[in-house]
């Protein structure tokens, strides 16, 4: 049943840049094995390599001792290797059931055997814990759902060896409390398992073993019993982490505020919601998998129809059609789902980063220098690491997509920036790196509005949080109240 692999001296380089350096680890079957390390270490490249995503520039992947190859993903999952991706690799178009046998149809005869297909479907979804219609479309699913589906079309596959790349990244509690279940049923029953997360708690929680990479290479390992979690940060920056969040700032109150929704109601996910953002204050949204923040946010700047509602800009009323009007006004919001809403990933870093202010560098004719004196500037500011100006943002690691995207909404400049999961996929290192810009752009004095489901990132970073449950707002917490007991307590209604 379970698979044991071997990688030995596994290099590989996108053109010039070395993304992994002969790289020698052996994972032992049937164990969960969490590979940690910051963005841009090599961890995704290595896995994709391992399941027929990538072709390594050197070095052999063994699996049961003899070499193995695997030219694409389908021959990887016909040997029972299944990679879980961070960002969901799903057809938009095609029914849940359909995603999840694509390529891997049953068929009866010369025809799709459906009813078995929709049966199967459903028993994996129950097992995830997803409640909705196999036939439903994908389009029609927020990311938490996406990402369950990715995990229950793993296990469909008759898979040997799993690898889950940031599985909880958008995950409820009680969701995360499912998967560790199944993560433990599929242990006991001879999987291996690879675990990516920068989420050490979890780690500590649910692995054997840690193995850590920095810089393309191989840095070390050791069994997760007993290995302290500032020991793990140390092994995957080569340093010791200084205070995660930056000092907090007082709650600026004082004038009238820069931004005030009254009443505002996105027809079946917000209704009335009202709050204020003054210059300078960082204002956090809390709430579960479908409490309606990310929607609440795509109405206000035209993404979404209002049915009601006035939006107040320094106290004039202000009619956010879409996207571009809201920029002219100022607010820029930055999506969740920064593959499919926030970045063109087939397009170049420089172009990524300045096609939200191309009026900036038209002159009038759009200037190439002053695009890359843009994309000098970004780099440096946001640290963001790996692959020249006109690479694709796809080369890019998922948390330094995630900087040139910030980066990208900073360009125009807004006084008020929306940022929905900021750190969402984003190693410790460079999460330290985005509270501390974030409380410096408050200092500045723009708005700063951060949408998560991190608690102790909005308790760290805000200075007030604004809890929603289905579609309406409960509390605004701030001061000596900001704790999680108080912030989960009103998300789920239980705060009397």
């Amino acid at each position: 049943m379970s698979l044991r692999v071997a990688f030995d001296g596994i290099t590989k380089r996108f053109g010039a840049v070395p993304v992994l350096n002969d790289v020698s680890f052996e994972l032992a079957p049937g164990r969960v094995h969490a590979l940690l390390g910051e963005n841009g270490a090599g961890k995704s490249t290595l896995v994709k390599i391992l399941a027929g995503y990538e072709r390594a520039s050197a070095g052999t992947v063994r699996i049961d001792g003899g070499a193995q190859a695997f030219p694409t993903a389908r021959e990887a999952e016909a040997q029972g290797i299944v990679l879980v991706h961070q960002e969901t690799n799903l057809a938009d178009a095609l029914t849940v059931t359909e995603n999840i046998f694509l390529g891997h149809e049953l068929r009866r005869g010369w025809w799709l055997d459906e009813r078995a297909m929709r049966a199967k479907a459903r028993m994996a979804l129950d097992e995830v814990g997803l409640a909705v219609d196999p036939d439903t479309k994908l389009r029609d699913l927020i990311i938490a759902e996406r990402q369950l589906v990715e995990i229950a079309k793993a296990l469909v596959r008759r898979v040997r060896l799993l690898i889950l790349d940031e599985p909880t990244a958008s995950l409820t509690p009680t969701e995360c409390e499912r998967l560790f279940g199944l993560v433990a049923r599929l242990r006991a029953d001879g999987v291996t398992i690879i675990y990516i997360s920068h989420k050490l708690d979890e780690v500590e929680r649910i692995t054997d073993e840690v193995i850590v990479m920095r810089d393309g290479r191989f840095v070390g390992r050791a069994p997760t019993a007993g290995l302290a979690r500032g020991r793990m940060v140390e092994m995957m920056i080569g340093r010791e982490l200084a205070d995660m969040f930056p000092p907090k700032e007082p709650e600026p109150t004082s004038g009238p505020p820069m931004l005030e929704v009254r009443g505002l109601t996105v027809p079946g996910w917000a209704e009335q919601v009202s709050f204020t953002l003054h210059a300078g204050e960082i204002l956090g949204f809390a709430g579960l998998v479908g409490a309606g923040r990310t929607e609440l946010f795509e109405g206000l700047i035209g993404l979404r129809p209002c049915s009601s509602g006035t939006v107040m800009i320094d106290g004039r009323p202000a009619r956010l059609r879409n996207p571009r009007a809201a920029l002219g006004r100022g607010i820029a919001y930055l999506s969740e789902d920064r593959k499919g809403k926030a970045l063109h990933l087939h397009m170049p870093m420089r172009d990524n980063l300045t096609l939200a202010s191309l009026d900036r560098h038209a002159r009038p004719w759009l200037s190439a220098a002053s695009e890359d004196r843009a994309w000098q500037r970004a780099r440096e500011l946001f640290a963001i690491r790996g692959g020249d100006a006109g690479a694709p943002a796809a080369t890019l690691s998922g948390g330094n997509q995630q900087k040139l995207a910030i980066a990208k909404y900073l360009e125009p400049a807004p006084r008020i920036l929306v940022l929905d999961e900021p750190t969402r996929g984003v190693d410790v290192g460079a999460k330290r790196e985005i509270y501390f810009l974030i409380a410096r752009l408050a200092a500045e004095g723009r708005g700063l509005i951060v949408v998560s489901s991190e608690l102790i990132e909005l308790i760290g970073l805000c200075h007030r949080v604004v809890v929603m449950r289905r579609g309406r707002v409960m509390a605004t917490v701030a001061g000596t109240r900001l704790t999680e007991a108080e912030l989960l307590a009103h998300a789920l209604d239980t705060h009397h």
